[in-house]
């Protein structure tokens, strides 16, 4: 048994070490991304989910890559550049189809059922990607599994406290609820 978890424990630090370049690449992306929209005044942010508006259907796949500011950016920025590294361990093709799941059912049911506003940020993908940890030590056992699911637990279990709606004004908990929902759909379906 612990042979089993000194080669599990060296199995998820082997996988970080390679994969973290991909994770940083992403969060740079999004930075990038961020600093060209505030650059025109967040004239973007119109791509975000409107619910139940016909013209913003494409904000489903560009919600997860717009913030509203900085700090919004940097807040979800940590925790997505962890919980990401997690699920790199898994490889690079469950991460392309857990996150493509994320953000079409978080994003489609913000769209059904979200207040009227704009939502925007990567919030969902965070909340989706620790429902998908989580969900995957239930459902594929292993002791990998498991050890990501106690790292997850362990530096963002207060990422559960996100799913209580706060009705503080400019967050979007809808996102973090149906993100979190997508993310244990995501293992489910896998």
């Amino acid at each position: 048994m612990l042979d089993q978890l000194t080669t599990s424990l060296q199995l998820v630090i082997d996988s970080i070490k390679l994969n973290y370049p991909f994770a940083i690449g992403l969060i740079l992306f999004l930075w990038v991304f961020n600093i060209v929209n505030w650059s025109t005044g967040s004239r973007l942010n119109i791509l975000g989910i409107i619910p139940r508006n016909i013209y913003s259907l494409p904000g489903i796949i560009f919600s997860p890559i717009l913030h509203y500011d900085f700090n919004h950016l940097f807040f979800n920025s940590i925790p997505l550049f962890v919980l990401a590294n997690l699920i790199l361990i898994k490889g690079k093709l469950i991460f392309w189809f857990v996150t493509a799941t994320v953000t079409l059912i978080s994003g489609l049911a913000i769209w059904l059922f979200g207040r009227r506003s704009i939502h925007i940020g990567a919030s969902g993908l965070v909340m989706g990607y620790f429902g998908f940890i989580l969900s995957n030590a239930y459902h594929n056992a292993s002791m990998v599994a498991i050890i990501a699911a106690i790292l997850g637990l362990y530096y963002f279990g207060g990422l559960l406290l996100a799913l209580i709606p706060s009705g503080e004004k400019g967050v979007s908990w809808e996102g973090h609820i149906f993100g979190f929902l997508a993310g244990i759909a995501a293992a489910f379906l896998m």
